[in-house]
């Protein structure tokens, strides 16, 4: 919101006043100052709690379901991923006025005065923390439809920087026009996509389809495999290009099609026609070609910008996926807006490699796990996801939970196996994930609020440890990293010294992290120990003043 300017210097009001001439009279404002404050925005600190009834697999897990406002996720995610994330993809509320976006705790509708600046204030609080996630090549996909397509484009600009718009993807998302539309049938949605630093990022090739190669044949059996003929003149002026040519079967070819010139020079197209790669027909009577094979085409496609429903799914293709899985009761039941697996694995194809992570923080029902399972399976990757998705309740329905019931359960229904709706076994894909869940703790009680497990959590997720439950009633929580060991000591004492003394007598490194690191350290003296202390960012936040005044003996 706006400053308050009664508590500046009349130097510090020019300066401003100044620096604000010197913008660019142009991009994106809304109303920030007469909007509601979002709820979500708060000094709370946020710590993460883990459901172990509601998490999936034998663990240690590295991948993440976190429950909550996803304000309050990006917060903490920030203080253990920044910088680590390789792709985000979200699929935000589309801000339709048909009930789809809930801003401070009630639906925003088409009447509401200031419906698009709440939708902005929204997404631009979660996109600005979002951007810190990011790797330096990191990249983010955005869907949207045409009620905001324009106001993200904007915002994303404010954000990320107009030099790193990498395009503006549209999905066909129907297989049929709308009969009851009243001037279009709305057939297409758009994926908006960021870079951090364009000049750095870079999509991956996307793999050849059976339909781009069926154009290569091999009618004169040539030992290099198939090929297709290529036009051997264009319209770029070369001064060697203007030489008739005689064909096998004596027809001369004057020259080149007018305001055309040869490829090549005539000493290049005779070495060419010698290795038997010009084409001149059956009867040796056609205008050469060059013969392009097969092999020697680079075995991927740039990705195009139209995404057409037969190559990555469209919305009946979605539901059903989701029907197929979680078995709902009646058809309305299903989640409303879910995107096909095909889609989000095209994008995941594009921006990952096998050992990303992915974040989605509007998951919803949870497609973008089960496609980045999908590839691990594919490609033997080590791809991980982080998800976040809110419970979704109201007041009409206060004990509705689509992070727990939908998003939840359907990646561990794909993880595990299940039963498809015709009752055939589907098998898993294997992994698992840890069930989180946000926690607000006010800043000035967070020492006294804060527990050790969600201490131990934030620590492994800063060392990019899978995740392990805490050990309650053990003097020592202890993690493995390829760098060596990461140590927890909740409190000082005897049997904390023994079991460190224990488990560093088998490790070559270990960061021991205490609330009273220099006194680790003087009772053991070991070079292979690094005593840290509790990270600055959370000793500010868990009360560096209260740790001092207790003897830091939580």
């Amino acid at each position: 919101m706006a400053d308050n300017y009664d508590d500046y210097s009349r130097e510090q009001l020019l300066r401003l006043l100044r620096e604000r001439d010197r913008r660019p009279r142009f991009g994106l404002v809304w109303e920030r100052d007469e909007i509601d404050h979002d709820l979500s925005v708060n000094g709370d600190f946020v710590a993460l709690d883990r459901d172990a009834a509601l998490s999936c697999g034998d663990g240690p897990q590295r991948n993440l379901i976190v429950e909550g406002d996803n304000f309050d996720a990006l917060r903490f995610l920030r203080m253990t991923h920044t910088g680590r994330v390789k792709c985000i993809y979200i699929d935000p509320p589309y801000n339709t006025g048909n009930r789809d976006f809930i801003y401070n705790d009630r639906f925003i509708d088409k009447d509401d005065a200031w419906r698009h600046s709440k939708w902005l204030e929204f997404m631009f609080r979660r996109l600005e923390l979002a951007r810190e996630l990011l790797s330096e090549d990191g990249v983010i996909f955005v869907s949207i439809d045409d009620n905001e397509v324009f106001h993200l484009g904007l915002l994303m600009e404010q954000v990320f920087g107009a030099a790193n718009f990498v395009a503006n993807v549209i999905w066909q998302k129907v297989y049929s026009p709308k009969g009851t539309a009243q001037h279009f049938s709305d057939d297409h949605e758009y994926i908006v996509c960021y870079a951090i630093n364009k000049d750095l990022w870079r999509p991956n090739p996307m793999p050849r389809t059976a339909e781009q190669d069926k154009a290569y044949k091999n009618p004169d059996k040539d030992p290099r495999g198939p090929w297709k003929a290529g036009d051997l003149s264009a319209r770029n002026f070369y001064s060697k290009g203007t030489y008739p040519i005689t064909c096998p079967s004596g027809r001369v070819v004057a020259g080149p099609p007018p305001g055309n010139y040869w490829r090549f020079a005539e000493e290049k197209f005779l070495e060419l026609d010698r290795d038997k790669r010009i084409w001149w027909g059956k009867d040796g009577n056609n205008v050469p070609a060059i013969k392009r094979f097969l092999s020697d085409v680079q075995q991927g496609v740039v990705p195009q910008t139209l995404w057409k429903y037969e190559e990555v799914g469209h919305t009946q293709d979605a539901k059903k996926e989701i029907h197929d899985i979680l078995h709902f009761e009646k058809s309305e039941d299903v989640f409303s807006t879910p995107k096909p697996v095909a889609l989000i694995e095209r994008i995941l194809r594009i921006a990952t490699k096998p050992g990303d992570i992915v974040l989605d923080f509007f998951a919803g029902s949870g497609t973008t796990a089960q496609a980045v399972l999908n590839l691990n399976k594919e490609d033997g990757g080590q791809r991980r996801f982080i998800l976040v998705s809110s419970t979704e309740a109201t007041a009409d329905a206060p004990d509705k939970n689509l992070c727990r019931d939908v998003c939840a359960e359907r990646v561990r229904r794909v993880i595990s196996g299940y039963a498809n709706k015709k009752g055939q076994a589907v098998d898993g894909l294997g992994g698992g994930f840890a069930y989180l869940r946000c926690r607000r703790l006010p800043a000035a009680a967070v020492f006294r609020g804060i527990e050790h497990a969600q201490v131990w959590t934030a620590l492994q997720l800063i060392h990019d440890v899978a995740l392990t439950p805490y050990g309650e009633g053990l003097p020592l929580q202890a993690a493995e990293t390829p760098r060596g060991r990461v140590l927890y000591l909740p409190r000082l004492d005897a049997a904390a010294v023994d079991a460190l003394q224990t488990a560093i007598s088998a490790t070559a490194q270990a960061i021991v992290y205490s609330w009273q690191p220099a006194l680790v350290a003087q009772r053991l003296d070991d070079p292979r120990i690094a005593c840290l202390p509790i990270p600055a960012f959370l000793v500010d936040r868990f009360g560096a003043r209260a740790s001092a005044a207790t003897g830091g003996g939580r």
